[in-house]
């Protein structure tokens, strides 16, 4: 028997060392084979992919790809995380998000594994009378309570201070955050920010004798939810966040003692590597904020992760599980300090009891059986995330910049200027939803006309008036929402008659992909049968390049014949007679469905 050198590279070692033009030669040929000419140098350009932001995420990374020293676990600039320990002592905090007065469902939560509250308060939320009800029977020396009350922020904080008070919990053992965000809740409404004066008071009161208690909540949700990109959403936390330094300081706080009064939340997106390098990347730039203030050991951003509301489909919305899996798990790998996953009925209304717990139970699973918090920084030292992280800091910090030359985050929400930025880059998304480019399963990529409707009661109004709250599924939703208007209607959805040419291997990918295409836009596709038959007033010809050169000329005569009013073939355009309109992969479909229902006179 032979023994392997016990140097764990004995094998690898036997094959010679390939080298980065190796690889870019044998790319470069497969793209020629597939009729993209492209040179070696050329090839990992060819396969990378753009992201928002300038940034780019390529298919090789590679130990020359460097990036800063992220340093250690606790140790500034605090990219490997804001504790030496990580989330290995517990898990991170698993933070429910409450808006309606339903003290039953707070306790609920409390008993099955969640370990802090999330209360809206004031308007769109829980009247601040009742936050007292709504805290029976939580023992507010074990649970942290996150306070989001808007305008309401003062009353807020007081009535939960007084609480703390009439039930004798000691001042040093009340934790969270009275959640004051002037600029945030101006973000939301249009409205100048409130006065900053009592917030100031109550982080003085925090300093000074609340050691668990953050004063200030420097929310980013509003920016990401007016479809901003992760560079835009951490520049807008930055001068936030500087912002409220400023007024802190000025108030008599030291910079260390106004560092602390911040909590920091981001959202969370199913695009787990960005959301991983945003989280570490916000931790590198307020380290560098409190360098420069002079507070370099002001310690580590404090995070609150939440699902992305953008993401939330409000069709097939059991899909929506499987997202904020992938945003919880990216919010625990980023190092964040709380999680809040919204429940996948949330774009519908007050989550019932079930999608509570589902919601709860996804923190719990990743924590408890897939052992995700016993690693520090998991993704420490992968090529692609410490790339990633340090671009998009220096892409964030270029935002914060930017805001602070416009006059700071109130000057850059007043002048307008922050809000048509966030619009510009919400369109240049959308363009790709339009054309499917960015899919959404269940809403522009397999949709179920089938589906029964989720119900829920409706949730309390949220603020509005300020940056608008877009959502990936808008577009679809609108056109959805006028099939089943139609349906109501005339008790059928618009129809299209999908017309397969040839045998099944000729037709059955062009078939598929045409019949979700139209479903998409909530128009059931008919594939038994005639065109006489079929109810439809359109039809769409599917099958292989050959049989079109063939056929499509004369099918399509054959079913403007029989009364089809517009005939579609699913491919990229060409010259064929009878043909009216194509689609394709990267079409605008939305602008083929909305034109199809007008032609249907579907309103």
């Amino acid at each position: 028997m032979t023994v392997l050198p016990d140097d764990g590279l004995s094998l690898a070692a036997e094959f010679p060392d390939a080298t980065l033009e190796q690889w870019q030669r044998l790319v470069a040929g497969v793209l020629r084979k597939s009729g993209k000419e492209v040179s070696d140098t050329a090839a990992e350009e060819a396969l990378s992919t753009a992201l928002e932001d300038g940034l780019a995420s390529r298919p090789l990374y590679t130990a020359h790809d460097s990036a800063p020293d992220p340093g250690l676990p606790g140790f500034a600039p605090f990219v490997r995380g804001g504790r030496a320990e990580g989330n290995t002592t517990g898990g991170w905090d698993v933070r429910q998000r409450h808006s309606a007065a339903d003290g039953d469902a707070v306790l609920a939560d409390l008993e099955n594994g969640v370990t802090s509250l999330w209360l809206v308060a004031g308007a769109g939320g829980i009247p601040v009378p009742s936050l007292g009800r709504v805290l029976d029977g939580v023992y507010l020396d074990l649970a942290p309570v996150a306070l989001d009350a808007g305008r309401d922020a003062e009353p807020a904080a007081r009535e939960l201070l007084r609480l703390y008070e009439e039930r004798g919990v000691a001042k040093e053992a009340a934790r969270g955050t009275l959640g004051a965000d002037p600029l945030g809740h101006a973000a939301r409404t249009g409205d100048e920010p409130f006065d900053f004066a009592p917030v100031a008071g109550l982080a003085r009161l925090c300093a000074e004798e609340y050691p668990g208690l953050r004063a200030l909540t420097v929310d980013a949700l509003p920016y990401h939810e007016a479809g901003g990109s992760a560079a835009q959403e951490l520049g807008c936390s930055l001068a936030t966040g500087v912002a409220y330094l400023r007024e802190l300081t000025a108030a008599g706080l030291s910079v260390e003692q106004a560092c602390g009064q911040l909590e920091f939340r981001y959202a969370a997106t199913a695009d787990q590597f960005l959301t991983i390098a945003k989280l570490r990347a916000a931790r590198r730039l307020w380290a560098r904020v409190a360098e420069v203030c002079g507070a370099p050991g002001a310690g580590a951003q404090v995070q609150h992760a939440v699902t992305s509301p953008v993401m939330m489909a409000r069709r097939d919305p059991w899909v929506n599980m499987l997202r904020t899996t992938v945003a919880t798990l990216a919010a625990g790998v980023g190092g964040a300090d709380a999680v809040t996953v919204l429940p996948f009925d949330h774009a519908l209304g007050l989550p019932d009891a079930f999608a509570r717990r589902i919601a709860r139970n996804t923190s719990t699973i990743l924590v408890e059986e897939s052992h995700l918090s016993r690693v520090i920084d998991p993704a420490g030292g992968s090529w692609y995330v410490e790339r990633l992280t340090d671009e998009l800091a220096h892409s964030g910090w270029e935002v914060f910049r930017w805001i602070e030359r416009e006059g700071g985050q109130a000057g850059a929400l007043r002048s307008g200027r922050l809000g048509q930025d966030l619009a510009n880059t919400w369109a240049a998304r959308s363009a790709k939803l339009a054309e499917r480019r960015e899919p959404v399963t269940g809403v522009s990529e397999f949709p179920s006309l089938a589906e029964r409707p989720v119900e829920r009661a409706p949730a309390p109004a949220p603020l509005s008036g300020g940056l608008p709250r877009v959502r990936r599924d808008e577009a679809y939703e609108a056109l959805r929402a006028r099939s089943d208007a139609h349906l109501a209607a005339t008790g059928s959805r618009p129809r299209i008659f999908l017309a397969a040419m040839g045998p099944a291997a000729a037709h059955t990918a062009r078939l598929a992909f045409a019949s979700n295409l139209f479903q998409a836009g909530g128009i059931e596709p008919v594939t038994e049968g005639t065109f006489e038959d079929s109810g439809a007033t359109e039809a769409c010809l599917c099958s292989s390049d050959a049989l079109y050169e063939e056929r499509a000329a004369e099918i399509a005569g054959a079913l403007k014949a029989a009364g089809g009013r517009h005939v579609f073939l699913a491919s990229r355009p060409g010259q064929y007679p009878g043909v009216d309109s194509y689609v394709f992969a990267g079409c605008d479909t939305v602008a083929v469905l909305s034109a199809t229902l007008d032609r249907m006179g579907v309103s």
